[in-house]
């Protein structure tokens, strides 16, 4: 689990570091403007590591489903080896449609009105500016939507599945809590992640605007990076005896 947990890190890291810069650019010094290699880059970097994000979370459901339905097995069946091996195929399937989504954008034909509506060079408000016919793209990032989007989402949904009804069978409530404390980060961060960008992407744009669609980013692009590390911590206690100190000297919370 932490192995993945370090991938997670960086994977946010090299997110972040390519979107809020930009995003505090415009924020504070009015700075809109960025040229055609700048926002191919922001653009492949994003895709990337949205990807990325997909598959190792549905890495980390697989290890939490190996560790609490057939932990006899889990050292041999998450040994370092195939850890190393689900880590690696989640950075280079990323890596491979991020680079192939971002080609075929750069050989689009773009139009004279280069306005992106958009904090960031998104995928989607990039191909509206395009002149040419971009319908294969449109139907190249569905695919990866529903492949990398929300088959892995269904196959965490259904890690869960299997889980609960294992935890279900514990006779001890205190056992219950603890096996289920395990996995509450994760399940935290999969419904904040998967939820917004699969909204934003899987839902056609008749059925939702443009500002909509910048909020959602906002959501998945800052907040849940953000959010990562202190869900995560949540269950180290000396994070919850910090937090515990500080509500008693200043806010004095029941």
């Amino acid at each position: 689990m932490y192995y993945f947990l370090c991938n997670l890190s960086v994977q946010d890291v090299v997110y972040v570091s390519a979107i809020l810069p930009k995003l505090l650019a415009i924020t504070i010094c009015r700075e809109s403007s960025i040229g055609f290699s700048g926002c191919m880059a922001q653009m492949f970097f994003f895709t990337f590591c949205v990807g990325t994000e997909f598959l190792l979370l549905t890495s980390m459901a697989y290890d939490r489903y190996v560790a609490i339905c057939i932990p006899l097995h889990y050292s041999s069946i998450m040994s370092r080896v195939q850890c190393l091996l689900l880590a690696l195929a989640s950075w280079m399937i990323g890596f491979l449609t991020a680079l192939v989504h971002s080609l075929m954008v750069s050989f689009a034909c773009f139009s004279s009105s280069r306005d992106v509506n958009h904090f960031y060079c998104d995928l989607k408000t990039v191909i509206r500016l395009a002149s040419s016919d971009t319908s294969h793209i449109q139907s190249l990032l569905y695919v990866v939507c529903v492949l990398l989007g929300l088959c892995p989402f269904l196959l965490i949904l259904t890690s869960y599945v299997f889980i609960i009804t294992t935890i279900i069978k514990i006779r001890s409530s205190s056992g219950r809590v603890k096996v289920f404390s395990s996995c509450s980060s994760h399940l935290t961060v999969v419904v904040l992640f998967y939820g917004t960008p699969l909204s934003s992407y899987m839902i056609p744009e008749s059925e939702h605007s443009q500002e909509k669609d910048k909020t959602l980013s906002l959501l998945y692009t800052a907040v849940v990076p953000l959010l990562n590390p202190l869900v995560y911590s949540l269950r180290n206690n000396d994070v919850l005896m910090a937090m515990k100190n500080v509500n008693e000297k200043y806010f004095r919370f029941p």
